[in-house]
């Protein structure tokens, strides 16, 4: 894999596109600027790579576009040793901006292909602190809980229960909910087990499936 000086130019205007959007986490645009998207896309898109959108990896699902992975991720505030559980591998881009950011990645994918071929990418990339499992996404991982942080890259019609009860005191989930479009939100586990609420901008997701494929 190269991540050639054209890739590099194509990056660094994308990420000029992103902080005019309105991201400003410093952390969070170092690491798009340094993770070459192209290596997490199929050959046919490579020259798209770069722009501002997203693309499809098969089993009907996609690479979120750059500012939604942004967006997603400026919102949660990690913090290095971080225990976060992702909920939607996909091609394993947002795990690898996670792991970059020094957080401990748990990344739960229910399509059997994307899992596989996220896991050996990560794996060949040497990112340290990423776990990948082939499992639904609507349990989550109870055996690793509680976590700091719970993201989810699929749109919930719901939030689970199982999610919110997987997330220690003091925590942040941060989960698209809607069915045609969705509204980002962000939810913060009080000491008591309540949850306060804010809900942020409108967004796009394939919609999140219970079960396994």
């Amino acid at each position: 894999m190269n991540d050639t000086y054209r890739h590099k130019g194509l990056r660094k205007k994308l990420i000029q596109s992103i902080i005019a959007k309105g991201i400003q986490d410093k952390r969070v645009i170092d690491a798009l600027s340094i993770l070459p998207r192209h290596y997490f896309m199929d050959k046919a898109f490579e020259e798209k790579a770069y722009e501002d959108k997203a693309f499809p990896i098969g089993s009907e699902q996609t690479i979120s576009q750059p500012y939604t992975v942004a967006y997603q991720t400026e919102l949660l505030e990690v913090k290095k040793r971080d225990k976060i559980l992702e909920i939607g591998t996909g091609s394993g881009y947002q795990a690898a901006i996670l792991a970059l950011l020094g957080a401990r990645v748990y990344t739960v994918e229910r399509h059997l292909a994307l899992h596989f071929r996220a896991t050996k990418l990560l794996k060949s990339l040497g990112l340290e602190g990423i776990r990948t499992y082939h499992k639904d996404g609507y349990k989550g991982i109870p055996e690793f809980a509680p976590f700091d942080k719970i993201l989810v890259t699929a749109a919930a019609e719901k939030i689970p229960p199982d999610l919110l009860y997987q997330l220690k005191p003091g925590g942040v989930l941060v989960v698209p909910v809607g069915k045609e479009v969705q509204y980002m939100k962000r939810l913060t586990k009080k000491s008591d087990g309540r949850f306060k609420e804010e809900i942020l901008d409108r967004f796009k997701f394939v919609p999140f499936i219970k079960g396994l494929s």
